[in-house]
C-alpha cells in the first residue's frame, strides 16, 4: 500500500480551513501535514514539510496566494496547488493557469467538488509514475486541456468520449435524466445505475460541460450544500 499523499491547507479563516481539513480526511489516500492562516507560515510550512499539494487561498492578510504560488514556481518547488478561493475574477484564473495550478475550485467548497479534485490529481500521479516513456496519446491523457474530449473517432465519425468516460454508461446517466421528474444528485443517480457516488457525477459533469445538464447548489435541511443535476430544456 503506497504512502498517503501529503496536504498543506493554507486558509486564513480558521473556520474554512477545519472544514476543508474534515474534508480532505474523507477522502483516503491523503493526509494533512499542516494548516497554514498566513502566506508567511504557508511558506515555511511548504519549505519544510515538502507536501505533495496544497490547497491554497488567494486572499491572506498578509500578502495574496498569488504571489506565493510565483515564488514556488520560480523557486521549482515540488508542490502542486489546487486553489481553493472565492475570486471570480477572470485575470485570477488566466493567472492561476499560468502558474500550472492543478485545480481551482470556488467556495463555497463543496465537498464532492473538493473529492473529485483530489481523485484526479490522485489518478493523474498514478498515470504520470506509470509512464515509461511519452506517447501522444499518453500526453493527451494526462493534460486536462487536451483536445482529446471534442476530437472525433476517425473510422466511425463520432465524437471520441474523453478517458474515464464509457459510452454505455453515459446512455444509463441520461435515461435516467430523461426519466427523472426533477433534479438528481450524484448519490440518487449513483443508486438509479448501481455505480458509485464519485462515478455517477464524473458522467453528471461531463454531461454539465456538454450543455445537456445544468447544475445549481442546494444547501438543504442539514446545511451542507449539495449539487443537483437537472436537464436544460431546449
Amino acid at each position: 500500500m503506497s504512502a498517503p499523499l501529503g496536504i498543506i491547507i493554507a486558509e486564513d479563516d480558521t473556520q474554512i480551513a477545519e472544514i476543508q481539513r474534515r474534508f480532505v480526511e474523507r477522502v483516503p489516500g491523503f493526509e494533512i501535514r499542516g494548516i497554514a492562516h498566513s502566506t508567511r507560515d504557508a511558506r515555511e510550512l511548504i519549505d519544510v514539510l515538502k507536501p505533495d499539494l496544497v490547497m491554497l487561498d488567494i486572499q491572506f492578510p498578509d500578502g495574496s496566494g498569488l504571489e506565493l504560488l510565483r515564488e514556488l514556481r520560480a523557486a521549482a518547488q515540488p508542490t502542486d496547488v489546487i486553489l481553493v478561493t472565492a475570486a471570480k475574477e477572470v485575470d485570477s484564473l488566466t493567472e492561476a493557469l499560468r502558474c500550472g495550478v492543478f485545480d481551482y475550485i470556488l467556495k463555497p467548497l463543496i465537498f464532492e467538488r473538493l473529492e473529485q479534485a483530489l481523485l484526479n490529481y490522485q489518478q493523474h500521479l498514478e498515470r504520470l509514475n506509470a509512464l515509461g516513456s511519452l506517447s501522444q496519446q499518453s500526453v493527451d491523457g494526462l493534460l486536462p486541456r487536451s483536445t482529446q474530449s471534442t476530437t472525433s473517432d476517425p473510422e466511425s465519425g463520432s465524437k471520441r468520449l474523453p478517458k474515464g468516460i464509457d459510452g454505455l454508461t453515459l446512455d444509463k446517466v441520461r435515461g435516467a435524466m430523461q426519466n427523472a421528474t426533477g433534479s438528481l444528485s450524484a448519490e440518487q443517480m449513483g443508486e438509479l445505475i448501481g455505480s458509485s457516488r464519485t462515478t455517477a457525477r464524473r458522467y453528471l459533469e461531463y454531461l454539465v460541460s456538454e450543455g445537456e445538464l445544468e447544475a445549481d447548489i442546494n444547501y438543504g435541511s442539514i446545511g451542507r450544500p449539495e449539487r443537483r443535476y437537472r436537464r436544460i430544456a431546449h
